[in-house]
């Protein structure tokens, strides 16, 4: 893991531990043996510590944060790097992130190659940098620059590292080693290396301030407050005081329920891409050219994904008037990118130019890939496919884009079943990191594997999910839907439900929700009998957001307020209904809306619609906004202990009764997350 290499009278130590040159218990007890050998070699003049392949470092291995800790643990590795007599200069290309940062910044100097990205993403975890990152780098970046990175987990590049003073010089990358070594031997000087603990932090005025302005955006996260508190004592302290600082509140972070749901959340979104039945070299097909049918919000979104990752396009509408809205709404997206500063003209025209807007479905018959992305109709979702397989070359894969159906009907109209599967691009596609890939009873090993490599390809989180009405995630809303309705039956007003919703962590409740989506979205007023409340409300003409008058009413910037009309409606209803309508506290608004939604979640696993209870987790987190600090619904279940769930449905009487696969899990005492 740790090899050396001698440049005349300076050692190069390179660390290799590939993927990401983890800073694992081998690599530390390597590192230490190298670096101690290079000190008593006394033709060695300097050191130059670099990584191997595309990076110097990762960081560490956070696999190790729940076991026993193996000696030597990185804070004291860095602090006899930083003692040392021998002048060390890290040499950093690629990514030098969390742990992998901090061993640089103990190094006595650093240089970077342009590409090179520097950053401490901690707090994404619930932590704080605890091998002396809230110490060094105060010392070397100043508190503005340390605050702005620490508290955001943002990288910066090798240049704006040199400005700030973080890096001492940006180098060339194809002489990465060459000029790190020149640089090593114009710094080992008489008088001994420059160590970081011993300059002083520049204190900006204000930055404190304005940093806990900004951190506001994080209210109810342990990991910021942390971090503050930390980045204070590089002022506050001598080094070593700091440091002791950092060190328990690390300690304490890493022992808090935060850090354990996010430290989950962060594998879960590795583990979900791996498909338990196929094996690892099995072949994936070729996808160059992508086809979407549909040109509305979805459609274009999802458009997006592909021209931004260099994918040409082929969108087909049926009139002329919607593929140019849809096109002018993907250039005004793209447009609105580059003015924030995130590309640049020329990337908005290279995507656009990869986009073959068309009137004609034959203009797909090349393509690898085709997404149906049009109304969410059984029929005419199957319509399309029926066109689609009798133009589309043979061996293509052919998608389709629904929220609810049953990819399994879609795919039977085809004569290409094997190669027919569902990805659920979440709204807005172009934004939303999530991707349910929906694998059909047909569907072939290699074509499920080509999917989910595409939405590695797109930047997608990918999960896969059996055929069911909903899926995961959208299977798990039914039954929250089914409370919230029933809970303003009863007495508990719609702005009080998704309150409390919002306060759990939630950006939006239910019935915001469903305004933002269209009451009359698989409305038919034909058949409508104002049997539920929101077939009363679209018969009302109040549609949602799209009209200003839903749930809510709305003014012309699409602010909410409440509606009297529809409290009026909601207690005639209840009336009508036989409902007694009554105070309903907060506590019990949470527990109905929540404790179904893991019921069902146990559904989905013992029928093995998902393949694990954090491919549930990664759902929710990714598709709908369920606080990543709890874990998702099955981890917070487990934290809170699936028995307290069963207790809660079983007090308040749900629609169902408990499923036997979470009853059974609660009284044996096994969590839903193994």
């Amino acid at each position: 893991m740790i090899q050396t290499e001698q440049h005349g009278a300076v050692r190069v130590i390179v660390i290799g531990n590939p993927p990401v040159n983890a800073l694992g218990a081998a690599v530390r007890q390597g590192l230490a043996e190298a670096i101690a050998k290079a000190e008593a070699d006394d033709a060695t003049r300097a050191i130059v510590l670099r990584g191997a392949g595309r990076l110097f470092s990762g960081g560490a291995d956070i696999r190790e944060f729940d076991q026993p800790s193996i000696e030597p643990f990185l804070p004291e590795l860095l602090d006899v790097i930083e003692a040392g007599a021998t002048p060390v200069v890290a040499a950093l290309h690629g990514t030098a992130f969390g742990g992998g940062l901090e061993l640089a910044m103990a190094c006595h100097y650093r240089v970077a190659a342009p590409s090179a990205r520097l950053g401490l993403p901690e707090v994404r975890i619930g932590l704080l940098p605890g091998a002396g990152g809230t110490q060094r780098l105060p010392r070397l970046a100043g508190i503005e620059a340390s605050l702005q990175m620490i508290l955001s987990g943002d990288p910066v590049t090798a240049r704006q590292a040199a400005t700030s003073g973080l890096v001492d010089r940006v180098i060339e990358e194809a002489r990465l080693t060459e000029d790190a070594v020149t640089f090593a031997l114009e710094v080992a000087v008489p008088g001994g290396p420059r160590r970081t603990a011993g300059l002083a932090p520049t204190l900006e005025e204000g930055a404190f301030e304005r940093a806990a302005e900004r951190s506001r955006r994080q209210a109810g996260l342990d990991a910021p407050v942390a971090c503050l508190e930390a980045i204070r004592g590089a002022v506050e302290l001598p080094f070593r005081e700091g440091i002791a600082r950092e060190r328990a509140l690390f300690e304490r972070l890493a022992k808090g329920r935060q850090s354990q749901a996010l430290r989950h959340v962060f594998f879960a979104e590795r583990a979900c891409g791996k498909v338990d039945d196929l094996p690892q070299d099995i072949r994936t097909l070729p996808i160059a050219r992508v086809g979407i049918v549909g040109a509305g919000t979805m459609g274009g979104g999802i458009a997006m994904n592909f021209l931004s990752a260099g994918l040409p396009v082929t969108l087909v509408e049926r009139e002329q008037a919607a593929i140019d809205r849809g096109v002018a709404i993907i250039r005004r997206n793209y447009e609105r990118t580059a003015r924030r500063g995130r590309l640049t003209q020329e990337q908005v025209e290279a995507a656009m130019a990869l986009l073959s807007p068309s009137l004609a479905f034959e203009d797909l018959a090349a393509c690898d890939l085709v997404i149906e992305a049009v109304f969410e109709t059984l029929a005419i979702k199957q319509e399309v496919f029926r066109r689609l397989d009798g133009i589309v070359r043979e061996g293509a894969i052919l998608a389709t884009n629904t929220s609810y159906l049953d990819v399994d009907a879609i795919a039977a109209v085809t004569r290409r079943p094997s190669h027919v599967l569902g990805l659920h691009f979440f709204s807005p596609a172009n934004v939303m990191r999530l991707l349910e890939v929906v694998r059909g009873a047909a569907t072939a090993p290699e074509v499920l594997a080509t999917a989910m490599a595409t939405a590695k390809r797109i930047g997608k989180v990918a999960v896969v999910a059996r055929v069911c009405h909903g899926f995961i995630g959208n299977r798990m809303l039914e039954p929250r839907q089914r409370q919230a309705e029933r809970l303003v039956l009863e007495g508990a007003r719609p702005q009080d439900v998704d309150r409390v919703l919002r306060d759990f962590g939630m950006p939006m409740g239910p019935f915001q929700m469903a305004d933002l989506a269209g009451l009359d979205l698989g409305w038919d007023e034909a058949s409508s009998s104002g049997g539920t409340l929101r077939e009363m409300l679209c018969e009302r003409g109040r549609r949602g957001q799209k009209n200003g008058r839903g749930y809510y009413d709305y003014d012309d910037e699409r602010n909410r307020t409440a509606s009297g009309e529809v409290e009026a409606l909601i207690r005639d209803f209840a009336v009508r209904s036989g409902i007694t309508q009554r105070a309903i506290p907060d506590d019990e608004i949470r527990e109905r809306l929540l404790y179904p939604m893991v019921d069902e979640g146990a559904r989905i696993l013992a029928e093995g619609i998902a393949q694990r209870a954090s491919d549930i987790d990664v759902v929710w987190v990714n598709g709908y906004g369920w606080p990543a600090a709890t874990g998702g619904p099955m981890f917070w279940a487990d934290g809170i202990g699936l028995a307290t769930v069963v207790a809660g449905l079983r007090r308040h009487g749900g629609d169902t009764a408990v499923s036997n696969a979470l009853a059974e899990r609660a009284a044996s005492g096994r969590n839903l997350v193994s």
